[in-house]
């Protein structure tokens, strides 16, 4: 079976390209910012609700205007897919799945959709040909494209740090791993970033714990620079390049441990966690955030939807941490800073993260099995459901 696979490299566009593709990524922000300010005056002075078909027909009337004239300048095909991500933001927030779509800003990301009438591709000669671009673009192929395959969209994009990537994205075949009879309870946690059922522990890295005090001091030297100025903007980008040596190593980190967990394992239960609410926590909310539990999870869902895995989610009430995995005793009440416990019932002694691994197998498997949410068999667990949103991870 046929799967959807983006494969993203790190290009060099000559001086000539690098100012086309400045138009393109203004035009495109421009045009998106047009649409969005459209959408929102049209329900607020009619109570209408502006459509694709709609947005794109005024597009035409724009790029006829003498004041927006040089929106013809470049490739049509990125303003026009700017339009469909706009009303693939707004159908998204009205089923509840984003926040309300928000302008675009000229210091932010960059980034520009090509379909295919905008590129040529060989993949073969390893060539790619944007629209308006006379030459192909100096890409770094870390790994060939699959064989007999077809792009169908190619996106250019910018950070902030200024480093330029293209994401060409296909359709591919993609071999199912060989089975395993092995399963596995994942436990997230913050001291150790994974604890599998076997005891195994993963230690968390705190990769923006080791560049914090470099990008504070990154950031107060470029406070003090003279605004829209050259050494003001020199000081942006090195501030800009920190998090992304942040981001850039946390992503290969978690890229090698949802790979290692997919090989080895048939099936993984993993807790539903609500990291956003999470977050909000008073104290450890640059420590979740550093950690990255929600791309963790996201990695290994689509690694295991390629790879003829089975994931599976348990209820995020479920007292994993206080139920004992030998009898089922439930504690009233467990606080962080506990690392062992010992069960009243049977004296079983556990280590809170292992014995949650535990838990979280077993009801996990439950869970394939039946085909149902499993809730906390005893009324004390579910008990102070308000304290723990307050401290989610007690």
């Amino acid at each position: 079976m046929k799967q959807k696979r983006a494969y993203r490299y790190r290009c060099y566009p000559t001086r000539a390209q690098a100012a086309v593709l400045a138009r393109t990524f203004g035009c495109a922000r421009f045009v998106y910012n047009w649409a969005l300010r459209l959408r929102i005056a049209a329900y607020a002075q009619r109570g209408e609700r502006v459509s694709y078909a709609d947005t794109s027909a005024a597009l035409t009337l724009l790029k006829q205007q003498p004041e927006t004239v040089w929106l013809n300048e470049v490739s049509s095909v990125p303003t026009q897919q700017t339009l469909r991500h706009l009303d693939r933001a707004f159908r998204n927030f009205y089923e509840g799945r984003t926040q309300y779509p928000s302008f675009h800003t000229k210091h932010g990301p960059q980034a520009a959709e090509y379909t295919t009438s905008a590129f040529r591709c060989d993949a073969r000669a390893r060539t790619l040909t944007l629209a308006k671009m006379d030459s192909p673009l100096h890409i770094h192929w870390s790994r060939p494209l699959p064989d007999g395959t077809t792009p169908t969209t190619v996106t250019l994009s910018r950070d902030t740090a200024g480093r330029y990537f293209v994401s060409i994205l296909l359709e591919a075949e993609i071999a199912p791993l060989p089975q395993v009879a092995a399963q596995v309870g994942i436990d997230l946690g913050l001291h150790d970033l994974v604890v599998l059922n076997s005891g195994e522990k993963v230690g968390n890295p705190r990769f923006f714990q080791q560049d914090e005090q470099r990008l504070a001091k990154a950031q107060r030297r470029h406070a003090k620079k003279q605004r829209d100025s050259k050494n003001r903007e020199k000081a942006r980008v090195k501030v800009a390049r920190i998090p992304a040596r942040i981001a850039d190593r946390r992503r290969d980190f978690l890229h090698q441990l949802s790979t290692h967990i997919i090989r080895e394992n048939q099936t993984i239960c993993v807790e539903s966690l609500r990291v956003k609410q999470m977050a909000q926590h008073p104290t450890l909310a640059k420590a979740i955030s550093d950690v990255g539990w929600g791309e963790l999870v996201r990695q290994v869902e689509y690694k295991a939807a390629w790879y003829g895995r089975t994931l599976v989610r348990i209820d995020q009430w479920y007292p994993s941490s206080k139920r004992c995995h030998a009898c089922g005793h439930v504690l009233d009440d467990l606080s962080l800073a506990t690392r062992q416990w010992t069960c009243p019932e049977c004296g079983t002694v556990h280590d809170r993260d292992v014995n949650a691994a535990q838990n979280i197998l077993a009801v996990g498997l439950t869970v394939a099995a039946c085909g149902e949410t499993v809730r906390p068999a005893k009324a004390s667990a579910r008990v102070g459901a308000a304290q723990r949103s307050r401290n989610p991870l007690a």
